[in-house]
Formats: structure tokens, C-alpha cells, sequence
């Protein structure tokens, strides 16, 4: 069962321009910069003053979330759901919806599991359980 939104991500074509951007109209707070090179990002997560985040993504050069940015352009890329257990949700979900991870992979924050969006009407939705 899905405890609260976590975080949007956006996709960027440049992460330390889209901080500073940010930064200067909304004066958010980076908590962490990662590579992610298992998910082909650069990212960081950015927080508001009421516990909101945004979670910047960058693609790593000849990666698919590359492909995703070319195609479709910066933007919208995802919103996050805390868990407390991906591996439940994604067992209790498979009989549901398509999933893209069928077992859970390391993501900034925690555990993390991609739900595909044509399965929620066009949206991606990311499960997060922070370890």
C-alpha cells in the first residue's frame, strides 16, 4: 500500500544547470547527487521547505533514459510512491498491471520498482522503499 508521494522526477539534459535553475525560482535544498550507472542517471534529489523533493535526472551518455531524452524531450519523467515493502507491492501489482522491474534495484534512495505506464494511463510510476 502506497504511504504518500515521495517525489516527481523530472529528466534534464544538463543536472547542474536544472539545480541552479531551481535554485534561483524556488529555493530548494540539494540533499544528494548521484550516479546511478545501473539505471543510466546522474541525479539529485532537491527538497522543498514542506518535505516535498524533485528528483533531477540527467542520462548517462549512450544509455536508454539518453534515448528517452531524445525522444521525448526534458520534462515530467516520473512520480514516486513510499512503500514499505516493493517486493510485496510488486507481487500483490503483478496480477494487475505490467511492471517493468519485476524485483526491486538499488535507486537513490532505496529500493525501487517501475510500474509501466500504460498500465496507469500514461504515467510511470516508481515504488520507493528508503533502506
Amino acid at each position: 500500500m502506497a504511504k504518500r508521494v515521495d517525489h516527481i522526477g523530472i529528466l534534464v539534459s544538463n543536472l547542474d544547470e536544472a539545480i541552479k535553475l531551481y535554485e534561483d525560482c524556488f529555493d530548494v535544498q540539494v540533499e544528494k547527487v548521484e550516479t546511478i550507472s545501473e539505471q543510466g542517471v546522474k541525479a539529485a534529489i532537491l527538497s522543498l521547505a514542506q518535505g516535498a523533493k524533485l528528483e533531477l535526472l540527467e542520462p548517462l551518455p549512450g544509455s536508454n533514459m539518453a534515448g528517452v531524452l531524445e525522444k521525448r524531450g526534458e520534462g515530467l519523467h516520473h512520480i514516486t510512491l513510499e512503500v514499505d515493502d516493493v517486493d510485496k507491492e510488486l507481487s500483490r501489482l503483478s496480477r494487475r498491471v505490467e511492471l517493468i522491474d519485476k524485483k526491486p534495484r538499488h535507486g537513490l534512495e532505496g529500493m525501487v520498482a517501475f510500474i509501466h505506464p500504460k498500465s496507469l494511463r500514461g504515467v510511470l510510476v516508481e515504488l520507493c522503499q528508503k533502506i
